[in-house]
């Protein structure tokens, strides 16, 4: 691989933006040879624009950000590539009209920009449903900690609801009973909407390929282990935590005892549309194409957290069943009570 300089980099993207009427006006972000270059520039002038790392190794590495990559680019037409899906951004606010833009300057590159990276995977199949009537519906309660704070999916072969429910802390009295949301909230009226939710209960069930699992703390004393999940036949997990009063939503999926993830546990707060939140080519990739293809085909959804939550169905198949949540039929237990 031949080592990208700077002004290799520049001369390639004045050639383009010759190019091009749309890249006219584009400018050329500032460069360093470190990450520590980038800090420095940022802290001193306080920029907070798009800043372009190139290593000793030709590989370029672009940052919005403190920790954030924008990019790993590792040739000189990826790196263009990139550059050019900055601009664009400055020039529609839409990421259909971004996309229109991108085939403009490339039709190549504006498949591309709708597959969601560089790689040439032809974009997915166009939704053509209405999203918040799958996951996403529960998305904005969620983020207000209700029903519950942790939705949690278990998935393996013949994985029991009701195992993993008392694996977690929940009274076996309740699970063998069949106990349901309703029988939980007599006085409330059992329907999700005007329930006020126990931090000592749980709700469980399963919805398509998962179990799943609805609380806002485990039992005390619990401790769950990559040993029981195996023992339970759990080979993958999806854990979506909500934190209202910081301000902190995470997304953590674990599969084959194994954090699936670059650079630990994500913060959904940190999905800008239009921006992949992941590393392009990285573990997390096939979330950034479902993303991407869920906000060119939903740009009336305005509320990123739903645009995440249905790019969470489409690409891992996460589901909850919603009538069975708001009617108070879903299954529910309270945490057993531990002596000591």
């Amino acid at each position: 691989m031949q080592t990208i300089t700077e002004d290799a980099l520049k001369q390639a993207w004045h050639r383009l933006a010759a190019g091009s009427d749309l890249l006219d006006e584009a400018v050329f972000p500032p460069t360093g040879t470190s990450y520590e270059q980038y800090e420095d520039h940022a802290e001193e002038d306080g920029y907070a624009g798009l800043y372009l790392v190139l290593e000793e190794d030709g590989t370029v590495c672009g940052y919005h950000g403190p920790h954030d990559n924008a990019f790993i680019a590792r040739d000189l037409d990826e790196t263009l590539y990139f550059l050019a899906e900055e601009a664009v951004r400055g020039l529609d606010a839409t990421v259909v009209g971004q996309a229109a833009l991108m085939d403009r300057i490339d039709p190549a590159w504006g498949r591309s920009f709708r597959g969601g990276g560089t790689d040439g995977t032809e974009p997915a199949p166009l939704c053509g449903r209405d999203p918040l009537e799958g996951f996403a519906w529960i998305s904005g309660s969620w983020r207000e900690q209700a029903p519950y704070t942790s939705l949690e999916f278990f998935r393996g072969e013949n994985v029991s609801a009701e195992r993993i429910a008392l694996l977690y802390g929940a009274d076996p009295q309740h699970v063998a009973a069949g106990t349901r949301l309703a029988d939980l909230s007599e006085g409330n009226g059992g329907t999700y909407d005007n329930l006020l939710t126990d931090w000592d209960s749980c709700c469980f069930g399963q919805s398509g390929d998962w179990t799943f699992l609805m609380y806002h703390e485990t039992a005390p004393g619990t401790r769950v282990d990559a040993a029981a999940f195996a023992e339970l036949g759990v080979t993958e997990t999806v854990e979506l935590s909500a934190c209202l009063g910081k301000a902190i939503y995470t997304f953590d999926y674990m599969r084959d005892g194994h954090r699936v993830d670059d650079d630990g546990i994500t913060e959904l707060i940190y999905y800008d549309r239009g921006r992949t939140p992941y590393l392009r080519g990285g573990q997390l990739d096939f979330l950034n194409r479902a993303l991407r293809r869920a906000e060119l085909d939903h740009p009336e959804l305005t509320d990123e957290f739903a645009l995440y939550f249905h790019a969470l169905e489409t690409s891992l198949g996460l589901s909850l069943p919603r009538k069975e949540i708001a009617e108070g039929t879903v299954r529910a237990a309270r945490w057993a009570r531990r002596e000591g």
